[in-house]
């Protein structure tokens, strides 16, 4: 499962992350939009699966392992990692 910000479809950027995973969760957090809302109830969860199906372009992404994001808008594809996503630290993007 994967957190998925259902009302935000349609808008650009595509943003996701990765967090650690757990029992509950593969740890993907994925929003359209430049806004993240802390809103508890922005993200919905989804099974991987539909995401595979509806949007093939993130096929590629979502095997990067925690602690990655990307940024896709139009051809624009920015991956990055940080470190504070696995370790909740301050350290800087890398």
């Amino acid at each position: 499962m994967a957190g998925f910000a259902q009302a935000t479809v349609g808008s650009l950027p595509v943003n996701g992350l990765r967090h650690p995973l757990t029992q509950d969760t593969n740890g993907w957090y994925i929003w359209f939009g430049d806004e993240l809302s802390t809103n508890p109830d922005f993200f919905v969860p989804v099974h991987a699966e539909h995401i595979y199906d509806e949007y093939p372009q993130l096929i590629r992404l979502l095997g990067l392992p925690p602690g990655y994001r990307f940024l896709i808008a139009g051809d624009y594809l920015d991956v990055w990692y940080e470190k504070k996503i696995v370790t909740g630290g301050d350290e800087e993007k890398q």
